[in-house]
């Protein structure tokens, strides 16, 4: 039930997405909610629509005939959804959460082809571009990550069993308010009810598979929450090793809006375009994922660890 939601959601934003025009309720629930009851596909849309917004998507209404006072029509304009080029609110995480979900999970990546497909074969112009909204450059790749995501989205506690270094396994409860990477990994940030205040987790020393327990819409994630914060206060800092990456003029926002440093116009791997050395303080071993994302757009200079993992990782994915 949970993965269906989840992927319904994906589905429905894909939808809103890709048209060039707008698209009627009716056609929302052919293709999307098919043999659901009036009473059910009413309730279902209005809550999805309504956990899609809380995400921050703007779901555009309007109306699809302007000479006929018609039924309204449904859609999200890539210009509305695209991220600002700024330090990522909790908000605006989360929706590029939902976006990395898109590409980067076979599961939801599946999704994103059924919904474009059954568009195509309604007979519906589509404009597959707007997918490029967001070029997402996170993994998701921890196993407990869906459990924890989905939720926080149906506010729904979660226990499981985790592991500290050198400590036994323990189980664990908590109200989670949201999902983060930080530090480059993945953290649960949340109500811990067996310790009564709020506590964050690292995914990846969670043990077997992670629960729902409990009904949807248990609990309310506090208003004006900033879940980075909460990760900051509860993760202590690590020493970073610089990292220095020639990357291709033109790309790699993302690489620069966290640089210490941009030197443009230096030399590259290739005379196809300039590049520029950007210096980051953050990462290390940890950006592999991130400059694989990147293909021939990103170099690795510096360190030569990071260099030596990326070249592993190619070389093992060569044929």
């Amino acid at each position: 039930m949970v993965a269906q939601k989840s992927e319904r959601l994906l589905k429905l934003l894909i939808m809103l997405l890709v048209q060039r025009r707008y698209v009627s309720k009716g056609q929302v629930r052919d293709l999307l909610y098919p043999g659901s009851g009036d009473e059910a596909f009413e309730r279902m849309f209005e809550r999805d629509k309504d956990d899609l917004r809380a995400l921050g998507v703007p779901i555009e209404v309007g109306q699809l005939d302007a000479y006929f006072d018609d039924e309204p029509g449904y859609r999200v304009r890539p210009d509305e959804a695209q991220l600002p080029q700024i330090e990522l609110t909790a908000d605006e995480a989360h929706v590029v959460g939902l976006a990395t979900k898109v590409w980067e999970h076979a599961r939801l990546a599946e999704a994103t082809t059924e919904a474009v497909r059954k568009l195509a074969a309604a007979g519906q112009p589509v404009d597959a571009g707007a997918l490029d909204l967001v070029a997402p450059r996170l993994g998701a790749d921890e196993p407990a990550f869906d459990v924890f995501w989905e939720a926080t989205q149906d506010r729904c506690v979660v226990e499981f069993d985790y592991q500290r270094p050198g400590e036994p396994v323990a189980t664990r409860r908590i109200q989670p308010w949201g999902v983060v990477r930080f530090s480059g990994r993945w953290y649960a940030v949340g109500h811990d009810l067996d310790r009564g205040e709020e506590r964050v987790f690292r995914l990846s020393r969670v043990r077997g598979e992670a629960r729902r327990v409990g009904q949807p819409r248990a609990y309310q994630i506090p208003d004006g929450l900033d879940i980075r914060e909460v990760t900051r206060r509860f993760v202590p800092p690590e020493s970073v090793e610089p990292v220095t990456l020639l990357v291709r003029a033109g790309s790699g926002h993302g690489f620069r809006r966290g640089a210490a440093s941009v030197e443009r116009g230096v030399p590259g791997p290739d005379d196809v375009t300039g590049w520029d050395r950007l210096v980051l303080d953050r990462g290390g071993l940890d950006l592999v994922d991130e400059v694989l994302a990147h293909g021939s757009d990103a170099y690795v200079e510096s360190p030569p660890a990071l260099r030596d993992a990326v070249v592993s990782r190619l070389s093992g994915v060569t044929p």
